[in-house]
């Protein structure tokens, strides 16, 4: 099977052309970072990506991982690849400057995100989740915490987990029941269990700081009466060196569907007494603190789902040009030709390729707002930016990883029978990424989050600001004589889309039942019409440079190529999502249908 090579010419395309550089230049620590050197960046991680994750993509795939005795053993060449990822400064993209950080762009750092995910999805986990320790420890931690383990968590010499789940919550975190008890100086005992913890145990590193969501005795029932707790595995010093090991142990790791190389760990608190943890904040705050890490490990869900796109895509298309089978069709007594000569294996490419294009570049962009919601000096533009990516963020994961699913399915059915043989690879593409939706939320929950409080809560405000873009960019298609085809279907989609958000708004208060059972359908209706957007502008982009004779025409040609695929393939399913959103109800809840 072929190795992962990262998309570069299409993500330089999105930086260039699509990303706002020069509002990122106006924030602040960003002035030095120029295309020219965020292209050199690039380049250097798709080196470390294919050369160094990719090949161990498949053999952490047939290893996975060991438990003995408490101890998680990762598989062969994953300490390796780890501590050249942690002295080559990956793990320090976008972390703060002061604690070690390059405080890189998130538009740019999430294109290198892609990158691990479609070299080796199973690695890129453990950074991802560090990365949203930091952000948590970085906003609501002390100064003695931040100073304490930050510069070890940014170097990658220590790791981070998220620990919210239990056997009896599932996603419900009102129902969390480990406890913590105070025992002064600011310290509490934790005891309980977690599980589905990603890297929750492992041999990469001497340190795992763990962020554990649990309960102070007498706190309020429900979500409200949770405080988040960091909990290191070994208890570190006050001169950053480490101490004892902490009541904290892997109990087991389970064994999944997919993704066998990352451990993923029941944990127990406190079995010998209690787990010495510090509070993050105040307590009772905790699910807000934890938002903090769960938001941005939704965004990086969502581009593991481009990643792994990607990474299926790559894999069908170099089979199919390789595979000589049947003759071209209306080609009567024609020689045998690549599959990739075949309709149907071009559709199935096709709508693989357009998709996977279309969630980078809009993943691209709503990395923009991440950053200017931080950063910008204007409040009003924070408001405006942090609105849009409150508004994109479930989008982004919802849409990029059910695609995912379907983009690796497709893959197999390119390869035909041998796609279903574990040799091939395309099969573990479609293992690992139907983890995907469910991560950080499963696709209702982000549907819900879009309906309720990204779309009934500001009566669509946010959303009709996308709209207006959408429309205007509808316009000037119009009047391009090259593209003037394509306008109409983005026309069409955006109708149906803003139809869609009227019902939701308009009747989520009084019927939420009907509007719940069509948010799925609302996520991905946003999502193909955000997505057709996005890669309707880089065909107009790319009319523009083709005229203006600039860069590499062939390339230019392909993207609007995709643009038209998806405008037939893709965007022309909206006006059918629309109807099912605001008219299927009473078909979905009738009493006896199920």
């Amino acid at each position: 099977m072929p190795e992962y090579q990262a998309p570069i010419a299409d993500m330089k395309f999105v930086l260039r052309e699509l990303v706002d550089m020069e509002l990122l230049a106006q924030l602040p620590g960003f002035a030095e970072m120029t295309a020219d050197v965020a292209e050199s960046v690039l380049d250097e991680a798709a080196k470390f990506a294919g050369a160094v994750l990719s090949p161990l993509n498949r053999s952490g795939d047939l290893e996975g991982v060991r438990w003995q005795d408490g101890q998680v053993l990762t598989a062969g060449g994953w300490k390796q690849a780890y501590e050249r990822f942690a002295a080559d400064g990956w793990n320090a993209l976008s972390c703060p400057v002061e604690f070690g950080g390059q405080n890189l762009p998130r538009a740019l750092s999430a294109l290198i995100e892609e990158m691990w995910n479609g070299a080796n999805v199973a690695f890129a986990l453990c950074p991802m989740l560090t990365r949203g320790a930091i952000d948590a420890l970085e906003l609501r931690g002390t100064d003695s915490q931040r100073h304490l383990y930050l510069p070890k968590m940014v170097s990658g010499e220590w790791t981070g987990t998220m620990n919210l789940t239990e056997p009896q919550a599932g996603s419900d975190l009102s129902a969390v029941r480990t406890r913590a008890v105070p025992i002064g100086d600011g310290r509490y005992l934790v005891t309980g269990q977690k599980i589905f913890i990603t890297y929750g145990e492992h041999d990469l590193t001497g340190n795992i700081i763990h962020m554990v969501l649990a309960r102070v005795a007498g706190a309020p029932d429900g979500v409200k009466g949770t405080s988040l707790f960091l909990v290191p595995k070994f208890l570190v010093n006050a001169d950053g060196s480490l101490g004892a090991r902490n009541d904290v142990h892997c109990l087991s790791v389970e064994h999944k569907l997919g993704i066998h190389a990352s451990p993923t760990c029941v944990l127990a608190f406190g079995q010998n007494g209690g787990a010495v943890a510090e509070l993050i904040g105040e307590e009772n705050r905790g699910l807000e603190y934890m938002f903090i890490m769960m938001n941005a490990a939704r965004y990086s869900v969502g581009i593991e789902g481009v990643g792994l796109s990607e990474r299926a895509y790559q894999t069908a298309l170099a089979y199919a040009r390789e595979r000589i089978q049947g003759t071209e069709a209306g080609i009567r007594g024609g020689p045998r030709v690549p599959i990739l000569r075949h309709p149907d294996v071009r559709r199935m490419l096709l709508m693989m390729k357009s998709q996977t294009e279309a969630m980078r570049a809009l993943a691209g962009v709503v990395a923009v707002s991440l950053d200017a919601a931080r950063l910008h000096p204007d409040a009003q533009e924070r408001g405006r930016h942090q609105a849009r990516a409150d508004l994109m963020i479930p989008v982004i994961k919802g849409w990029c990883t059910e695609n995912s699913v379907d983009i690796a399915s497709l893959g197999i059915q390119v390869h035909g029978g041998v796609g279903f043989v574990e040799e091939t690879g395309a099969a573990q593409y479609l293992r690992d990424a139907r983890i995907t939706p469910i991560y950080e939320g499963t696709t209702a929950i982000q549907a819900n989050d879009l309906i309720g409080r990204k779309l009934a809560r500001d009566g669509g405000a946010a959303a009709q600001t996308v709209v207006a873009e959408m429309r205007a960019l509808a316009r000037a298609l119009s009047e391009d004589g090259k593209l003037s085809g394509l306008a109409p279907a983005l026309s069409g989609a955006v109708d149906a889309l803003e139809q869609a958000i009227g019902y939701v708004v308009g009747s989520y208060a009084t019927d939420i039942r009907a509007v719940s059972v069509g948010a799925v359908p609302m996520l991905k209706l946003f999502g193909i019409v955000a997505g057709g957007w996005q890669l309707l502008r880089s065909a107009s982009i790319a009319q523009r440079r083709l005229a203006e004779a600039r860069g590499d025409a062939a390339f230019y040609e392909a993207k609007i190529l995709s643009a038209r695929f998806y405008a037939d393939y893709v965007l022309s399913q909206s006006a059918g999502l629309a109807h099912g959103i605001m008219h299927g109800a009473a078909g979905a809840l009738a009493e006896g249908a199920l």
